[in-house]
């Protein structure tokens, strides 16, 4: 009777019946691994998210918050939180190119003009599709950054003759593009990036403009092509060990589900604001942006294609619905939602 009347008060003080476990020392502590540098908007976002949880389960799941890469790197981060090393995991699917094929659409160059605008594709995507590749973790949310633009240094890049024997940073589909338009695409994270333009190991690289702040590539880099009708995102995961998820209270797993639905649009919000500071970062440096003429950005649109025709050939070899993704993506981005 006692233990029913203590469980009662603990209710009443916590507001939420379903934690007051919380009041006799039962707690769930949980591990997050990020490859974002503290300082960059989406890490903070990431911790503010940990923190909500924490919140609203009035203490009873603590989260230990790991950035840039501490725990897991950006390439291993998935892989981290399958085998347990880390609970929680956010990293770009582009990292693990290949594994996800369905989701890898996500990421074509369809012409994405904000991040609010790809995170809502992406996650779109994911509820319509429920992809098979993405069954061994229990996915929280994803987010997805801006239109990926052609940052160089020393050369600007006003046409596709222009393009050719550039060496680009490109990861996952936007490596095809890259090659696509003439140039070499070379793989490495972000994390890997400055020092490479820096030292002239790459010619630039293939990101969103909030990387100009975030990453501060905008002090490597000369000069930015805006070509918005063939940009590209990259798709950011947010997931968690499957049966770490499965050890939860429902009532746990429910306000975790609850503030990922809420989260997952701060972060597109997130990316559009940082992508303005990136631009205005970047222009603060005496860089220049460049904008491609009309008949140009047809030459462009027409070179990206096959990317996208090559993308659902070998999709659908893997047994996935290629064109409907695609037209699926292509819907969404016409709905104007």
């Amino acid at each position: 009777m006692k233990r029913l009347m203590l469980l009662a008060v603990c209710a009443v003080l916590l507001g939420v019946s379903g934690f007051a476990s919380v009041c006799l020392g039962q707690t769930y502590r949980l591990t997050y691994s990020s490859f974002f540098p503290p300082s960059h908007v989406q890490s903070v976002l990431a911790e503010e998210w940990a923190r909500e949880v924490e919140k609203r389960t009035a203490g009873a799941v603590v989260i230990d918050f790991y950035p840039a890469g501490t725990l897991t790197g950006a390439r291993q981060a998935y892989d981290g939180v399958v085998q347990g090393i880390s609970d929680i995991g956010l990293s770009a699917l582009a990292y693990s190119r290949g594994r996800f094929p369905l989701m890898e659409a996500v990421d074509l160059p369809l012409g994405y003009t904000s991040g609010a605008q790809a995170t809502r594709v992406a996650n779109s995507v994911y509820s319509h599709f429920v992809p098979r590749e993405l069954q061994d973790v229990h996915v929280l949310y994803f987010h997805a950054h801006g239109p990926g633009l052609l940052h160089t240094r020393q050369k600007a890049v006003r046409s596709l003759e222009d393009m050719q024997g550039l060496k680009l940073r490109a990861t996952g589909n936007s490596a095809s593009v890259v090659k696509a338009l003439g140039g070499t695409p070379v793989a490495m994270s972000m994390p890997e990036s400055y020092q490479s333009i820096q030292r002239g190991v790459v010619d630039g690289g293939m990101y969103p403009a909030e990387t100009n702040k975030g990453w501060k590539m905008a002090e490597v880099v000369d000069y930015c092509t805006e070509a918005v009708p063939v940009a590209y995102t990259t798709t950011f995961f947010v997931v968690m060990n499957k049966d770490r998820w499965e050890s939860l209270p429902g009532e746990v797993q429910e306000t975790i589900t609850w503030i990922s639905r809420e989260w997952a649009p701060r972060h597109g919000a997130a990316w559009d604001e940082s992508d303005a500071e990136g631009r205005a970062f970047f222009a603060a440096q005496g860089n220049s942006f460049i904008t491609l003429e009309e008949a140009e950005m047809a030459r462009w649109k027409q070179a990206v294609e096959p990317v996208v025709q090559e993308y659902v050939r070998q999709a659908a070899k893997r047994g996935v619905d290629a064109e409907g993704v695609v037209e699926f993506i292509r819907n969404e981005l016409a709905s104007g939602r």
